[in-house]
């Protein structure tokens, strides 16, 4: 039966280690000691399963954003090594929402 990493991270701890038993894999051995946390990964590599979720960022342009906070960053290490931190507050404000902007985007 084919098994995705959300399917998995829904289960119970007792159902994985139902799972791993059937399983003949070294990254399954032991699998009645581990936690779920430690036990998730290794069916995921015995299985083939890619074992993270993917994120999509949805409605802004992640790149261009990314672009921009890597200027911002640069600005702010000029800023540091200028020793005038005037002006440091509002690029750490920006670098900050514009991060924000694109967690909320993000499915």
């Amino acid at each position: 039966m084919a098994h995705t990493y959300e399917e998995l991270k829904g289960k119970t701890i007792a159902e994985l280690r139902e799972i791993a038993a059937g399983i003949e894999h070294e990254a399954v051995q032991g699998y009645t000691q581990l936690h779920k946390d430690q036990l998730l990964p290794a069916i995921c590599k015995a299985l083939g399963i890619e074992a993270h979720v993917h994120h999509h960022v949805v409605g802004v342009d992640k790149t261009g954003l990314k672009t921009k906070i890597h200027q911002l960053q640069k600005q702010r290490d000029e800023i540091l090594a200028s020793k005038d931190h005037a002006p440091l507050k509002s690029v750490l404000r920006q670098i900050h929402a514009l991060k924000r902007k694109i967690r909320r985007a993000t499915v």
